[in-house]
């Protein structure tokens, strides 16, 4: 059994083991809030053909509601897909590698979920208020997305680095 070291960024004393179950945890709780949110999506999507209004769909609208369809179940696929990932590699140690990929996974995931949600975006202003509409909504929608997960979170990164290492050294033990 390995022994706790400390983390020079955070402080945590912990063993790699300890430190992969962490990471671990803390992902599954992620997934499980946006893993909800992704199959509801999905499921809507999938009973939209169903509806007596989509006859009226002209040829663009119906390309952009099948590519939503391939998008919201690639989402939910990749999203899920930790779940697989741990019952075929349980008690094999390979935690670390099991994080590695269900972080990779995450992104993906996050990624299909965004250009899902501009989409659905589009596609609903699209039918509502016309093209030009439904251009700028997916537009926005995209472009909102794109600052609050991925810029506002490179830059309180970069922000907490920057504020590190502007701190002084701990004192010594």
């Amino acid at each position: 059994m390995s022994q706790p070291d400390a983390d020079p960024t955070d402080g945590r004393s912990e063993s790699v083991n300890q430190r992969m179950d962490r990471n671990w945890n803390e992902l599954l709780q992620e997934m499980r809030v946006t893993e909800t949110g992704v199959q509801i999506l999905t499921g809507f999507l999938l009973t939209v053909p169903f509806q007596q209004r989509f006859a009226t769909l002209d040829s663009y609208q119906r390309t952009v509601y099948l590519v939503l369809v391939v998008l919201a179940i690639t989402a939910t696929g990749v999203i899920v897909a930790p779940v697989s990932l741990h019952r075929i590699l349980f008690r094999r140690h390979l935690k670390s590698e099991l994080v590695h990929q269900a972080d990779r996974m995450a992104r993906g995931g996050l990624l299909a979920l965004a250009l899902v949600l501009a989409g659905s975006a589009l596609l609903l202003f699209d039918i509502v208020l016309g093209r030009a509409a439904g251009t700028v909504a997916g537009a926005t929608a995209l472009l909102f997305l794109v600052l609050v997960w991925l810029v506002l979170p490179l830059r309180l990164g970069r922000r907490a680095g920057a504020d590190r290492s502007a701190d002084p050294a701990p004192p010594a033990r």
